[in-house]
């Protein structure tokens, strides 16, 4: 059997199948979304009336494979990652992921694992390796068996704005850029409520939230969970804000720096490994989901605290510290995945890391510890793919455990005060982050363990896409340019 007849057939996928079509004849869904995440993060995928939901189930539904590439053409015409004359992949729902819409219970979502088509010369009915989150699957169940069962838990701070488009076009802010300010999240109320109400109906176990120091900056968080949970909250997440956008009459935009002189949206990843623990299922009003989309795994032992109680975390954190260390320049390339991150990167002392470096509660660190037993990665902003984002980061972790990576003391000085080649004040070498998009996918495609993290087709489609990101940013002149050398006489 392929892995295709193998996922179709398996017995419990089958029986979660039949009863999520019996929950949504009873509860009026008419149409269902069958979703999948492109390499750039953007859900894509195909409705079918609920009455087609037993044999979707059974045999998926078919989109080119370029509808991981987002479909998207370069500079010069030529489709991203697959041509057009490639074949088909096959998207299988996963009955746990079904949710109701809770803005049109009419219409329900499920999210679909990608296949090679059954019609392939070459291994037909294959995973098809151009598939983040199923990746995402296979890789964590390889590091927990690699790791005597350890399993990667994480928790994102989606920060984001939510601005209104004046009358020429341009964004404005809805808020004044207060940090923590009340009055300022007071403004926001509405937005925020209808957020947290469609939050809930859809199985994020929403914690607090915050105003922060942008123009209509929120950021409102969700439980941290197993690494692929989380991340299929965060894709959830996006697309309440933009139906809330919708409702409202507003933008809510994920791109990492909207403005100059302020603060960007960062999506700091904290983390954890633990051993054991067990599901359990939020109580949540109603029946719009399936019991699995509320579950969180909690319990059992945290390998990142230290059993000493010491304000350092543990010996295997410390070698998970170095691993990120290690590959920072790699994984910014997935962390900081656009054009615009950069101006993120490079706009020093808006709380953004510049330096490859950790430290306790240091904010200006691309690795800080946030907790105790919690690490936190902040090289990372709104516009990240959470699964590749998971995979590399399990990548970086597995290299540092492996070679037990010293990442050296943590730094407690500023690391914007560093004054470059000499150095800074408490003696650490001055190795800076990518300063650019195309540094940083130089960077990936030089390292073997992050380009490992994109198996198969996924290092190609990714650097496809992404070098042509890059390449139609320095083919277009800029308002900058015209204002720098329009007038310019050398």
């Amino acid at each position: 059997m392929s892995e295709l007849d193998r996922f179709v057939e398996d017995p419990a996928r089958r029986e979660r199948a039949a009863d999520v079509g019996d929950r949504m004849r009873a509860a009026g869904v008419e149409y269902v979304y069958v979703q999948h995440v492109t390499v750039t993060g953007r859900v894509v995928g195909k409705g079918i009336p609920v009455e087609h939901w037993q044999d979707v189930a059974d045999s998926g539904v078919q989109m080119v494979y370029g509808s991981v590439a987002d479909l998207a053409v370069d500079r010069h015409g030529r489709y991203l990652g697959y041509p057009p004359e490639a074949s088909e992949l096959v998207s299988v729902p996963e009955p746990d992921t079904y949710a109701q819409l809770p803005w049109d219970r009419r219409v329900a979502r499920v999210f679909g694992r990608l296949f090679r088509n059954r019609d392939e010369r070459t291994d037909p009915g294959g995973v098809l390796t151009s598939d983040c989150r199923g990746n995402l699957a296979r890789q964590h169940e390889e590091f927990r068996r690699r790791h005597d069962g350890l399993e990667l838990r994480v928790g994102t701070e989606p920060e984001m704005m939510w601005l209104r488009r004046d009358a020429a076009g341009g964004v404005t802010g809805t808020t004044r850029p207060d940090c923590y300010h009340i009055e300022q999240f007071e403004t926001l109320r509405p937005v925020t409520l209808r957020v947290i109400e469609y939050a809930r109906a859809m199985g994020l176990d929403m914690i607090q939230g915050d105003h922060e120091d942008a123009p209509g900056q929120l950021e409102l968080n969700f439980n941290y969970d197993e690494v692929r949970r989380n991340a299929d909250r965060l894709v959830t997440y996006r697309q309440i804000c933009r139906q809330v956008a919708r409702e409202h009459g507003l933008v809510a935009t994920f791109m990492a720096k909207p403005f100059g002189g302020l603060s960007g949206s960062g999506c700091h990843h904290n983390m954890s490994l633990w051993q054991g623990g067990q599901d359990g299922v939020a109580a949540r009003d109603g029946d719009g989901a399936a019991p699995e989309v509320s579950a969180r795994r909690t319990g059992g032992v945290n390998a990142f605290l230290d059993t000493a109680g010491s304000r350092q975390p543990s010996k295997l954190a410390l070698h998970c510290i170095g691993g990120i260390l290690e590959h920072l320049p790699a994984l910014t390339a997935i962390g900081s995945s656009t054009v615009n991150s950069y101006r993120r990167l490079l706009d020093t002392g808006f709380w953004a890391p510049v330096r490859a470096n950790w430290g306790v509660q240091n904010r200006t660190c691309a690795v800080r510890v946030s907790a105790p037993g919690r690490v936190e990665y902040r090289s990372v902003d709104a516009m990240v793919n959470p699964y590749l984002m998971g995979s590399a980061l399990l990548a970086a972790l597995d290299d540092g455990i492996a070679h037990a990576v010293d990442p050296g003391p943590p730094q407690d000085s500023s690391a914007y005060d560093d004054p470059g080649d000499r150095g800074d004040r408490d003696g650490f070498p001055p190795r800076a982050l990518p300063e650019s998009l195309g540094d940083a996918l130089r960077a990936l495609r030089a390292d073997a363990v992050i380009s490992g993290a994109l198996p198969g087709d996924m290092s190609r489609v990714y650097h496809d896409v992404k070098r042509a990101e890059w390449e139609r940013f320095l083919a277009v002149p800029t308002a900058w340019d015209v204002e720098t050398y329009l007038d310019c006489v050398p």
